[in-house]
């Protein structure tokens, strides 16, 4: 997917359908403005430790200020998280 440019390496996570209905039409079409990623912010940052809440927070702040820095720095967490099953349930 990512290599026929329907998703980005990093960024938010695709939301199920039924998860979609739990964020406010505000922030919704924020989020689906963007390519979903492959890994994120919210998967370096305690993943299934933390809320739904607490995931489109970060998914929003994410959008709002990217940069290529924090790409990368999400990339090389992530190669953490995935190594020491940080988050996973």
């Amino acid at each position: 997917n990512i290599l026929r440019g329907e998703m980005n390496l990093i960024g938010p996570r695709p939301y199920m359908l039924n998860e979609l209905e739990d964020i406010d039409k505000s922030n919704q079409e924020i989020i689906l403005k963007v390519k979903p990623g492959l890994t994120g912010l919210w998967q370096v940052s305690g993943r299934n430790e933390l809320t739904f809440k607490k995931r489109v927070d970060l998914d929003l702040w994410y959008i709002q200020n990217w940069s290529l820095w924090m790409d990368f720095v999400i990339f090389l967490k992530t190669i953490k998280v995935v190594l020491f099953k940080v988050g996973a349930r």
